[in-house]
């Protein structure tokens, strides 16, 4: 067995040597393979973090477009309401300074210059009333004509028009 032996020492040297040239040439292409692996799923990573940033930045704007258009809406809804806030401020002031012509010597002329001008634009059969609040009332054929001071001022803020913007333009 010995003789044997010694006679298969090369054949099992070859087959040893062959073994190891196949382990490292399988392993040096396993290493490769794992380096293009490693590559590819870096540059994966890569590009996939670059269109999760470009997505991010996107939606970012897409949500800064969206929170100003919100905030330009509220800030409009506020200064809508300072402005009818001001406007009934005025409203509120021009009747309360309307109503003290009651106290007013003149306000018997008043009153019949009012009754005048109502039956004028609400034409003849007009019933003229004095209202409690001041001013008159014409109705008749199925028409009214309210000239009373609390609707006289707001006619008279109406007018201003354009004019009442100058209070919210400085």
């Amino acid at each position: 067995m010995t003789a044997m032996r010694d006679a298969l020492a090369p054949v099992a040297e070859a087959l040893s040597r062959q073994a190891e040239n196949d382990t490292r040439e399988i392993m040096a292409r396993a290493e490769e393979e794992a380096a293009a692996l490693v590559a590819a799923a870096r540059q994966e990573a890569r590009t996939l973090l670059a269109d999760a940033r470009a997505a991010g930045a996107a939606q970012a704007e897409a949500d800064a477009v969206t929170e100003r258009s919100h905030a330009e809406r509220r800030a409009r809804g506020i200064e809508l309401a300072a402005r009818r806030e001001a406007l009934d401020h005025l409203l509120t002031r021009a009747v309360a300074a309307v109503r003290t012509l009651r106290d007013d010597p003149c306000y018997p002329r008043l009153l019949d210059r009012l009754s005048a001008l109502a039956r004028d634009a609400g034409g003849a059969g007009m019933v003229v009333t004095e209202h409690p609040g001041g001013g008159v009332v014409a109705e008749g054929q199925g028409r009214r004509v309210d000239c009373t001071l609390d609707a006289l001022a707001r006619r008279a803020v109406d007018a201003l028009g354009a004019e009442v913007e100058r209070l919210w333009a400085s």
